[in-house]
């Protein structure tokens, strides 16, 4: 099982571009209120057959022809669910996939959420023909706090200028960082 959430998001979008999706949204939502920590992955890529989403969460079953199992789905649900939260992933052939977890922060068994900033840059220093939505919320007792970083925009602003130039890739990194720090106000979660 893997130690925090964002190890699952990596998980979870690194099937999204195997499964050739071009833009993938990424919502990551704390919300102290609630008592609930809600991770959404929505992509464009190839989608399942109700027939493969109905399997998807049995861990003896995957896609892939290199191995006999899949765990990733399977674990990210059950990190959820052992919370009192709630798992779903609904899918359509030729259209895309979405994943929501939502996870119960008071849980004793609920994970740490980790370093989500890494996973997310990560992702899009690596995966550079995939645009990518992360949007980051936070609500507690000052209300709702959230920032978004659309690689779209990043695209156009730098004009064909990789992500992964030291000084772009050091300000993703960077914007990613200082912005969770300004929403979450209270510290790390």
């Amino acid at each position: 099982m893997m130690t925090e959430i964002s190890l699952h998001v990596l998980d979870i979008v690194e099937n999204s571009t195997k499964a050739g999706a071009k833009l993938v949204r990424i919502g990551v939502a704390v919300d102290h209120t609630a008592d609930s920590l809600t991770v959404t992955v929505d992509d464009d890529g190839a989608g399942m057959d109700e027939a493969q989403v109905a399997r998807v969460t049995d861990p003896f079953y995957t896609s892939r022809t290199t191995r006999k199992v899949g765990l990733g789905v399977p674990f990210f649900k059950y990190a959820a669910e052992i919370t009192g939260g709630t798992f779903c992933i609904t899918s359509q052939k030729g259209v895309g996939t979405k994943v929501e977890a939502r996870f119960v922060l008071s849980s004793i068994d609920c994970i740490p959420l980790g370093d989500i900033g890494a996973t997310i840059f990560t992702l899009v220093i690596c995966h550079q023909d995939t645009d990518f939505v992360y949007t980051y919320g936070c609500r507690g007792a000052e209300g709702m706090k959230a920032f978004t970083l659309d690689t779209r925009e990043l695209r156009e602003i730098l004009g064909g200028v990789p992500f992964d130039e030291p000084d772009v890739s050091a300000y993703i990194k960077d914007y990613l960082r200082e912005n969770k720090e300004e929403v979450d106000g209270q510290g790390p979660i």
